[in-house]
C-alpha cells in the first residue's frame, strides 16, 4: 500500500476517535463543570490550553486556521479567567474518556484498546514538531498510562499532526480560513449558508468570502464549484494526505496491519455514534 493511501486510510480510522471532545456530551460537560460559560469556551479551554494561558488569542486564531476573524477573541483568554489550562486539559481528558466508555461499552476493557493506543502512540510520537505548531504544544502534555485515555490521546496527537498539514495544503492552495469551509460545503454539495461552521456569520460576511471565491474562479454563477474549485479541494486533500504519511513510516508493515485490524471496529463504534 502506497504511503499516501496509508495516511488517508489511517485518516479515516482515526478522525473518528479525535472527534470525541466534540460529539461526546461528556467532554463539554467536564469542561463546563469548570465554570466555563458555554460550549464554546469548552471548544477554545479544551484544544487550546496545551498553549498555556500565555498564548494571546492572535496566535491561537493563527494556528487554528478557519475561525472568522474574532470568534477565538471571544473565549481567549478571558477562559483563563475561569479556569487553568492544567484543568483544562485534565477535564478535557476525563470526558472524553467517559465518552470513550459510554461508547465502547465492554469493548473499552478489550485488549486490542491498548495495542492499538501503544501503535498510533509509536507513530504519532516518531513525527518530527518543525512547521507543526498545534501537534508540538500537544506533544509536551504527558501522556495518559490509562489505555483508553492512551489512545484517545495518540489520536488526538495524530489529528492535530494532520491538521497542521492541511493548514499547510490550504496555505499552499491560497485558501483562507473561512474560505476553506465554503470549499468544503461545495464540495459535498452543501450550500455555504448551510454549513455547520460558517452558518452563523452574517449573511453579507459570508457572501463577501464566497464572491471573492467567485472571482477567482472557484465557483461559478450557480453557486456551485466550478471544475477549477474541484481540482483545488483534490490538490489540498492529496497534500494533505502526503503531508500526514510521515508518522505511518514509523511503523513496520505487520505493526501497520495489526494496528488497522485493531482499529477498525473500534473507529467503527465511534463512526456509527457520531454524525460524520
Amino acid at each position: 500500500m502506497k504511503m499516501t493511501h496509508v495516511a488517508r486510510r489511517m485518516y479515516d480510522l482515526v478522525e473518528p476517535i479525535g472527534l470525541v471532545p466534540y460529539f461526546a456530551d461528556e467532554s463539554d460537560e467536564a469542561l463546563l463543570a469548570l465554570g466555563l460559560r458555554n460550549v464554546w469556551d469548552a471548544y477554545f479551554a479544551g484544544r487550546a490550553a496545551p498553549f498555556g494561558r500565555s498564548v494571546p488569542a492572535e496566535v491561537v486564531h493563527a494556528v487554528f486556521y478557519n475561525f472568522a476573524p474574532g470568534e477565538v477573541a471571544r473565549h481567549l483568554p478571558r477562559v483563563w479567567e475561569l479556569t487553568t489550562p492544567e484543568a483544562a486539559l485534565a477535564a478535557r481528558e476525563r470526558g472524553c474518556v467517559a465518552g470513550m466508555r459510554r461508547i465502547l461499552g465492554d469493548r473499552a476493557d478489550d485488549p486490542a484498546i491498548a495495542r492499538a493506543g501503544d501503535l498510533l502512540l509509536k507513530a504519532a510520537t516518531s513525527a518530527p514538531v518543525e512547521g507543526r505548531p498545534l501537534f508540538a504544544a500537544l506533544r509536551a502534555v504527558p501522556v495518559p498510562a490509562e489505555p483508553v485515555a492512551r489512545l484517545w490521546h495518540a489520536a488526538t496527537l495524530l489529528r492535530e499532526h494532520r491538521g497542521d498539514g492541511h493548514t499547510a495544503a490550504l496555505l499552499t492552495e491560497g485558501i483562507g480560513g473561512t474560505e476553506a469551509h465554503v470549499l468544503h460545503a461545495l464540495s459535498i454539495d452543501l450550500p455555504a449558508e448551510k454549513f455547520g461552521r460558517v452558518w452563523h456569520l452574517p449573511a453579507a460576511q459570508l457572501q463577501a468570502v464566497v464572491d471573492g471565491m467567485r472571482t477567482r474562479g472557484l465557483i461559478g454563477p450557480d453557486s456551485r464549484l466550478t471544475p477549477d474549485g474541484r481540482a483545488a479541494k483534490d490538490r489540498v486533500e492529496a497534500l494533505t494526505d502526503r503531508l500526514a504519511e510521515p508518522p505511518y513510516t514509523a511503523l513496520t508493515p505487520t505493526e501497520l496491519d495489526h494496528l488497522i485490524a485493531d482499529l477498525t471496529p473500534i473507529s467503527a463504534a465511534f463512526r456509527t455514534t457520531f454524525p460524520m
